[in-house]
């Protein structure tokens, strides 16, 4: 009986130490979090921002043509909603499924790309849309992330390829250039910049040959001044950012009301909803130039915040591809990095129209100007990043396990 005492004891003790001796090691190891949180929360936060906006920028238009003054508003929080099932799916796709179906998702997009020409419908003179029911679908929004896949995929394919034979560098430049047709057709220039200015940037990343983008980049001056050239309105559009003074209620007129709206804005603004351009001075106030409609309300202090998340999101997917392409995982390291690129380029555009320092392109501000296509897409890129980011985090983790 004494000896089951001591038996008992003994386990008991042993059992006691493993407690202690495991309660000291996860004291020790780090907690492993397998999401980035600030790419999270950043883009939880521009995606209320651009809801709380387009709320207010929108309310004078939607009363006058639809006799509501939050259509615009509910729409927007309706594809918000949309866009966050539609990234509780996403997450749960890994990057090899990506990969594999880059070239299928290419061509779907240019066959909605072909349809839109004949089906599609026109706003502005632009025919961009194809109307499914209720909601309207923009191919060109999809276009970016289609070829971005395709365009990792093939570097990923053809690394050496593209470092060291012409044909290798010029063959995901002409999948470029037959995207630039279609999108040229409707007319879309501001998505064949972005388009030409990621593709430029991936190839560089990937370690081409300097001389092949100084003849590519000359090429593309070249065939932005034909285009140019080409259309009158381009030109008109060009002269006007020149000297939007010289006729501000003509070519110079929306640009002259933007900058309008950000002198009135000042530092700290005139409070929200206290706009005065977005009663109908300033037109696709709720789109193309809601940048300006933040300066007015915020000031330069809410235009800062806004363009400092833009960055930061910008700077995670850069620094998220740096990290994948360490470990090998280089498909995903490409796209996260196209990603970046294409937030950044963007935001450049959509920020330089709106200042009068580009010409205006009709494109989007990431995750915060009104546009069901464009949230929609923006938001899978980014849910993309964080499924990049969690496949990063999961095999650091498992490799850390091991080795402990």
């Amino acid at each position: 009986m004494q000896i089951l005492k001591i038996n008992l004891t003994n386990r008991c003790l042993n059992l006691l130490v493993k407690l202690l001796i495991n309660v000291k090691k996860n004291k020790t190891q780090p907690t492993i979090l397998l999401y980035d949180r600030t790419l999270l929360w950043l883009a939880f936060g521009l995606a209320i921002i651009g809801l709380i906006m387009v709320t207010s920028a929108s309310m004078s238009i939607s009363q006058r043509l639809l006799e509501d003054p939050f259509f615009f508003a509910k729409r927007d929080a309706l594809y918000l909603l949309l866009s966050l099932g539609i990234a509780r799916i996403t997450l749960c796709i890994k990057m090899d499924l990506w990969q594999r179906s880059s070239t299928i998702i290419l061509l779907l997009t240019i066959i909605l790309l072909f349809l839109v020409l004949i089906i599609g419908h026109s706003i502005n003179g632009a025919m961009r849309w194809i109307s499914i029911g209720p909601v309207s679908i923009q191919p060109a929004e999809l276009s970016k992330l289609s070829l971005f896949c395709y365009l990792s995929n093939y570097l990923v394919r053809k690394f050496h390829e593209v470092r060291n034979n012409f044909w290798g560098f010029c063959k995901p430049v002409f999948v470029m250039l037959l995207l630039a047709i279609l999108l040229l057709a409707q007319p879309d220039l501001g998505t064949v910049v972005v388009l030409f200015v990621t593709t430029l940037s991936m190839l560089f990343l990937s370690g081409a040959k300097i001389w092949q983008f100084i003849a590519l980049i000359g090429v593309g001056i070249a065939s932005v001044g034909v285009l140019v050239l080409a259309e009158p309105y381009r030109i008109r559009r060009l002269i006007s950012v020149w000297n939007p003074w010289a006729d501000p209620f003509g070519n110079g007129y929306q640009l002259t009301q933007s900058l309008m709206a950000f002198g009135r804005g000042e530092l700290w603004g005139q409070g929200l909803g206290n706009s005065v351009q977005k009663l109908e001075y300033l037109p696709e106030a709720h789109t193309d130039f809601i940048f300006s409609i933040i300066g007015e309300e915020l000031g330069y202090i809410g235009v800062f915040i806004g363009l400092v998340m833009i960055f930061f999101i910008s700077f995670r997917a850069m620094l998220i591809g740096e990290n994948a392409l360490k470990i090998n995982q280089c498909f995903s390291g490409f796209l996260a990095c196209s990603i970046g690129i294409w937030f950044s380029f963007q935001t450049l555009i959509n920020v330089g129209a709106a200042a009068g320092i580009l010409p205006t392109k009709g494109l989007t501000l990431p995750l915060i100007s009104y546009g069901g296509s464009s949230l929609l897409t923006m938001s899978t890129a980014i849910v993309i990043l964080l499924r990049i980011d969690y496949e990063i985090r999961l095999s650091q983790a498992q490799a850390f396990i091991r080795g402990g």
